[in-house]
Protein backbone atom coordinates (compact mmCIF):
# COMPACT_ATOMS: atom_id res chain seq x y z
CA UNK A 1 0.00 0.00 0.00
CA UNK A 2 1.09 3.33 -0.87
CA UNK A 3 1.88 5.81 1.91
CA UNK A 4 0.41 9.86 1.73
CA UNK A 5 1.88 11.75 4.67
CA UNK A 6 0.48 15.24 5.05
CA UNK A 7 2.37 17.40 7.62
CA UNK A 8 0.80 19.82 9.38
CA UNK A 9 -1.61 20.36 6.35
CA UNK A 10 -3.48 23.73 6.88
CA UNK A 11 -6.17 23.66 4.26
CA UNK A 12 -9.58 21.10 4.89
CA UNK A 13 -10.45 21.27 0.88
CA UNK A 14 -7.26 19.81 0.27
CA UNK A 15 -6.81 17.21 2.59
CA UNK A 16 -10.83 16.42 2.01
CA UNK A 17 -9.20 16.19 -1.75
CA UNK A 18 -6.50 14.12 -1.23
CA UNK A 19 -8.44 11.98 1.32
CA UNK A 20 -10.85 11.30 -1.79
CA UNK A 21 -7.66 10.25 -4.43
CA UNK A 22 -6.48 8.09 -1.41
CA UNK A 23 -9.78 5.71 -1.47
CA UNK A 24 -9.68 6.03 -5.01
CA UNK A 25 -6.02 4.37 -5.41
CA UNK A 26 -6.08 2.06 -2.22
CA UNK A 27 -3.39 4.35 -0.39
CA UNK A 28 -2.74 5.24 2.99
CA UNK A 29 -3.36 8.72 4.51
CA UNK A 30 -0.99 9.56 7.84
CA UNK A 31 -1.55 13.50 9.37
CA UNK A 32 0.37 14.54 11.29
CA UNK A 33 -0.77 17.09 13.73
CA UNK A 34 -0.78 20.40 14.22
CA UNK A 35 -3.98 20.28 11.68
CA UNK A 36 -5.12 23.96 10.61
CA UNK A 37 -8.71 22.62 11.01
CA UNK A 38 -11.11 19.92 12.41
CA UNK A 39 -11.56 16.46 10.56
CA UNK A 40 -15.33 17.32 11.89
CA UNK A 41 -14.74 20.09 9.50
CA UNK A 42 -17.64 20.49 6.45
CA UNK A 43 -15.17 21.79 4.07
CA UNK A 44 -13.42 18.65 4.58
CA UNK A 45 -16.12 16.48 4.12
CA UNK A 46 -17.48 18.35 1.03
CA UNK A 47 -13.97 18.09 -0.78
CA UNK A 48 -13.62 14.36 0.23
CA UNK A 49 -17.67 14.23 -0.45
CA UNK A 50 -19.25 10.78 0.97
CA UNK A 51 -15.69 9.04 0.59
CA UNK A 52 -14.16 10.61 3.87
CA UNK A 53 -15.42 7.74 6.15
CA UNK A 54 -14.16 5.35 3.58
CA UNK A 55 -10.63 7.22 4.09
CA UNK A 56 -8.10 4.48 5.71
CA UNK A 57 -6.14 7.13 7.62
CA UNK A 58 -3.90 7.94 10.37
CA UNK A 59 -3.40 10.63 12.75
CA UNK A 60 -0.49 11.24 15.14
CA UNK A 61 0.37 13.81 17.69
CA UNK A 62 3.81 15.03 15.91
CA UNK A 63 6.61 13.93 13.14
CA UNK A 64 8.40 11.84 16.09
CA UNK A 65 4.97 9.88 16.90
CA UNK A 66 4.51 9.39 13.11
CA UNK A 67 8.51 8.11 12.85
CA UNK A 68 8.02 5.86 15.55
CA UNK A 69 4.61 4.21 15.19
CA UNK A 70 5.34 3.62 11.58
CA UNK A 71 9.03 1.97 12.10
CA UNK A 72 11.01 5.14 10.65
CA UNK A 73 10.21 4.53 7.08
CA UNK A 74 12.18 5.96 4.48
CA UNK A 75 10.14 9.34 3.58
CA UNK A 76 10.54 10.08 -0.09
CA UNK A 77 9.71 14.10 0.48
CA UNK A 78 8.09 16.75 -2.06
CA UNK A 79 9.27 19.70 -2.51
CA UNK A 80 10.14 22.39 -4.98
CA UNK A 81 13.65 22.33 -3.40
CA UNK A 82 14.80 19.51 -5.02
CA UNK A 83 17.01 18.42 -7.90
CA UNK A 84 15.47 14.76 -8.62
CA UNK A 85 12.09 14.62 -10.62
CA UNK A 86 9.11 12.86 -8.61
CA UNK A 87 10.00 10.35 -11.89
CA UNK A 88 13.64 9.52 -11.27
CA UNK A 89 13.19 7.76 -8.04
CA UNK A 90 12.15 3.78 -7.55
CA UNK A 91 8.75 3.75 -5.12
CA UNK A 92 7.85 0.41 -3.66
CA UNK A 93 4.65 -0.77 -2.72
CA UNK A 94 4.85 0.81 0.66
CA UNK A 95 6.57 3.90 -0.34
CA UNK A 96 5.93 6.73 2.06
CA UNK A 97 5.62 10.50 0.28
CA UNK A 98 5.32 13.31 2.65
CA UNK A 99 4.20 16.49 1.31
CA UNK A 100 4.47 19.89 3.96
CA UNK A 101 1.97 22.08 4.98
CA UNK A 102 0.50 24.52 2.48
CA UNK A 103 2.00 28.01 3.11
CA UNK A 104 5.62 26.88 3.84
CA UNK A 105 6.31 22.76 2.85
CA UNK A 106 8.31 20.52 4.47
CA UNK A 107 10.86 22.08 7.28
CA UNK A 108 14.40 22.97 5.96
CA UNK A 109 16.29 20.81 8.64
CA UNK A 110 14.07 17.84 7.44
CA UNK A 111 15.00 18.43 4.01
CA UNK A 112 18.46 18.83 4.31
CA UNK A 113 19.05 15.48 6.15
CA UNK A 114 17.12 13.67 3.45
CA UNK A 115 18.33 15.00 0.09
CA UNK A 116 18.56 11.84 -1.55
CA UNK A 117 14.60 11.41 -0.64
CA UNK A 118 13.53 14.65 -2.03
CA UNK A 119 11.49 14.84 -4.91
CA UNK A 120 10.17 17.39 -7.02
CA UNK A 121 7.15 18.41 -9.68
CA UNK A 122 9.01 20.05 -12.89
CA UNK A 123 7.31 23.69 -13.32
CA UNK A 124 8.15 27.03 -15.30
CA UNK A 125 10.89 28.83 -13.53
CA UNK A 126 8.69 31.47 -11.98
CA UNK A 127 5.69 28.93 -10.84
CA UNK A 128 5.74 28.68 -7.36
CA UNK A 129 4.16 25.47 -6.52
CA UNK A 130 1.04 23.38 -7.15
CA UNK A 131 -1.66 22.84 -5.56
CA UNK A 132 -1.27 20.63 -2.69
CA UNK A 133 -4.05 17.96 -3.64
CA UNK A 134 -2.72 18.11 -7.18
CA UNK A 135 0.79 17.52 -6.25
CA UNK A 136 -0.58 14.69 -3.84
CA UNK A 137 -1.93 13.22 -7.26
CA UNK A 138 0.49 13.23 -9.77
CA UNK A 139 2.97 11.64 -7.60
CA UNK A 140 0.40 8.85 -6.14
CA UNK A 141 0.26 8.17 -9.40
CA UNK A 142 3.38 7.96 -10.81
CA UNK A 143 4.17 5.48 -7.85
CA UNK A 144 1.42 3.10 -8.44
CA UNK A 145 1.99 3.16 -12.31
CA UNK A 146 5.70 2.28 -11.36
CA UNK A 147 3.79 -0.83 -9.57
CA UNK A 148 2.30 -1.60 -12.67
CA UNK A 149 -1.29 -0.39 -10.52
CA UNK A 150 -1.34 -3.66 -8.91
CA UNK A 151 -3.36 -1.77 -5.78
CA UNK A 152 -6.07 -0.77 -8.19
CA UNK A 153 -8.99 -3.75 -8.80
CA UNK A 154 -10.67 -4.58 -11.96
CA UNK A 155 -13.27 -2.69 -11.52
CA UNK A 156 -12.52 0.39 -12.86
CA UNK A 157 -9.06 -0.81 -14.26
CA UNK A 158 -7.22 0.39 -17.08
CA UNK A 159 -8.94 -1.15 -19.99
CA UNK A 160 -6.97 -1.55 -23.76
CA UNK A 161 -9.18 -1.27 -26.76
CA UNK A 162 -7.22 -2.18 -29.77
CA UNK A 163 -7.63 -0.22 -33.01
CA UNK A 164 -9.83 -3.37 -34.60
CA UNK A 165 -12.34 -3.06 -31.79
CA UNK A 166 -13.39 0.88 -32.55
Amino acid sequence: MINIVLLEPEMPANTGNIGRTCVATGARLHLIDPLGFHLDEKSLKRAGMDYWERVDYRRYIDLQDFLESNGNPRLFMATTKAEKSYTEVEYGKDAYIMFGKESAGIPEELLVGNRENCIRIPMLGDTRSLNLSNSVAIILYEALRQNCFEMLSKKGSLHRLSWEQQ
